[in-house]
């Protein structure tokens, strides 16, 4: 037994590459596609959250026109409020349309917002160069035979509202990067068990190895042990904790980067991990961990209800947290919370799918779901409307439960034939319960209050889940992949998409109080979406994003090509 903390034992996966000795022809064809997923990113948040509400924006031809900072800038759109692009942005200098590249439209920004954020350069940056990084090591690399993890990890260019989706910090992410096709084995610590704190059932946990007498085994990232390696010493060095070396066997790390799936058990675990991502540096809040088996237990009953409403109805509990009481830092960074694997709630013959990689396009999509979807659109999509929308819709109307369905957190089940059958959902972080709508008595304050939000916020959290971030990205996807016209294509999966809540409100939700903000939804009204920039320019926590209203494709006399005005 070794109490030092062993920092020098990542297990890299066999296949991934150096990124930096592949040819130059491949370097440079990386970085052009680097460049343009990056340039891509940040000017549709531009067009989403500043150019639009301002009124910035005009039809040209078959361009959009907005300004940044005084300038033209124009790009050809599909994909109604996906806002997809067709061909490079170009901005005018001196008479001419020239191209527009990444430092250009960051220096175009950051002038229009008067500065003020001397961070947001290098991260729009650093998540272009993580791009190029991810497609070298990419190539490299075999993906998953498991399909599910294989769509997991097919997440190259990451949101496609979001400045800098694929920034990451440190000199070794690519060793644990789901999108390289990472795999590693995680560290195995021993807490002593008079320090262990833990709640609901964690033998998953149990499953990587046993741990000396008076001491409790404790999986641990590798990635989060190098960060947490000044608070790690005197813990090691006192006996609190042990180091019992690498595990045994390796996990995959899942789209989230820090929630992995342990093939051996079937579970996936939900590690801290105190780097950005996005917007939130991912650790564990210790009332997050407490939360997780509390609405586990609530929501158990919940689903059960929803799956015999809408069967297909799935969902990934998370049944017990584990880590060591040794002051706030590092019950946070040490907690790991098990879920549940989707292998073990999808019924025979299906495979799940995340929902991520069908918005995306075809990468990590099974080919017969592709078939399927090119060769019969309009069923295939009303199967998956009905899958994905019923189910939330009901949490949010019936329950009083506030489902965060948006394209990393659902997977979509497949049958043999392509067809869209069942739905799961996971990640109780941003679940929440609608105040007033459930009793939490007994629960502590300091707990309790994380898990509500008032029905507006709600409501607003759903909208934007479902229908801006969802269903707005797979239909455009769906469009752009059918043969004939995707405009005229992308009308039909938006009027089948109509049909089908009217059918839910219809068939399900008549008595149902409170429907009228799905109501004002039928009637055209605005989508709520999340305004990503913005809270990463104000370097603001997540939670306290804003959202922008967006053209609602759901009205019936939305024509496709005016969705993004």
């Amino acid at each position: 037994m070794d109490g030092r903390l062993l920092l020098d034992h990542h297990t890299r996966d066999p296949h991934t590459r150096d990124p930096h000795t592949r040819d130059p022809q491949t370097r440079d064809r990386h970085s052009a596609l680097a460049e343009e997923t990056a340039l891509g990113a940040l000017l549709r948040c531009w067009l989403r959250e500043v150019a639009c509400p301002r009124g910035h924006v005009r039809a040209a031809g078959p361009h959009l026109t907005l300004r940044v900072a005084g300038t033209p800038v124009r790009v050809r759109v599909h994909g109604g409020i996906a806002l997809r692009f067709d061909g490079p942005p170009e901005h005018l200098v001196e008479g001419r349309w020239r191209p527009l590249g990444l430092s250009s439209l960051v220096a175009l920004v950051e002038r229009e917002l008067d500065g003020g954020n001397e961070e947001f350069a290098a991260q729009v940056r650093a998540g272009r160069d993580a791009v190029a990084a991810i497609l070298a090591s990419r190539a490299g690399a075999a993906p998953p035979a498991d399909p599910w993890l294989a769509s997991e990890q097919a997440l190259v260019a990451g949101h496609p509202f979001h400045p800098a989706p694929k920034a990451r910090s440190g000199d070794d992410w690519l060793d644990y990067a789901p999108e390289a096709h990472a795999r590693f084995a995680p560290r195995l610590l021993g807490v002593r068990a008079d320090l262990v704190t833990e709640e609901g059932d964690t033998a998953a946990l149990d499953a990587f190895g046993d741990a000396p007498d008076g001491y409790v085994p404790l999986p641990a990232h590798p990635w989060q042990l190098g960060l947490l390696a000044a608070e790690l010493r005197g813990p090691f060095a006192d006996g609190r904790l042990v180091d019992l070396g690498p595990g045994t066997r390796a996990v995959v790390p899942t789209s989230s980067v820090r929630t992995v799936f342990d093939p051996g058990t079937g579970m996936c675990l939900k590690f801290s991990l105190d780097v950005r991502i996005t917007n939130c540096v991912r650790k564990n809040a210790w009332y997050e961990l407490c939360g997780a088996v509390e609405l586990t237990r609530r929501l158990t009953p919940v689903f059960e209800r929803l799956a015999r409403r809408f069967p297909g109805t799935r969902w990934l509990p998370e049944p017990g947290y584990r880590s060591a009481a040794l002051g706030t830092r590092l019950l946070e960074g040490l907690g790991v919370i098990v879920r549940g694997g989707p292998w073990a709630v999808c019924g025979p013959g299906t495979t799940p799918v995340l929902a991520g990689a069908l918005a995306a396009g075809a990468d990590g999509v099974p080919e017969a779901v592709r078939a399927r979807r090119a060769a019969d659109p309009v069923a295939w999509w009303r199967a998956y409307v009905e899958r994905v929308a019923f189910p939330v819709l009901d949490a949010f109307f019936r329950h009083g439960v506030v489902l965060e369905p948006h394209v990393q957190n659902v997977l979509v089940g497949f049958d043999a034939d392509g067809w869209p059958v069942e739905a799961v959902f996971r990640d109780l972080e941003g679940t929440k319960l609608v105040a007033g709508r459930h009793d939490l008595t007994g629960v502590p304050g300091e707990v309790a209050a994380p898990l509500s939000y008032d029905a507006a916020r709600g409501w607003n959290r759903v909208a934007y889940c479902l229908f801006v971030n969802h269903l707005a990205e797979v239909a455009a996807t769906v469009a752009a992949t059918t043969a004939g016209t995707a405009d005229g294509v992308l009308r039909a999966l938006w009027a089948v998409a109509r049909e089908s809540l009217e059918r839910y409100v219809a068939d399900h939700a008549a008595g149902l109080d409170a429907l009228a903000p799905l109501t004002r939804v039928l009637a055209g009204a605005p989508l709520p979406a999340k305004a990503n920039l913005g809270v990463r320019w104000a370097r603001a926590a997540d939670r306290t994003a804003g959202y922008v209203p967006v053209p609602n494709p759901l009205r019936v006399d939305r024509v496709a090509e005016g969705e993004h005005r």
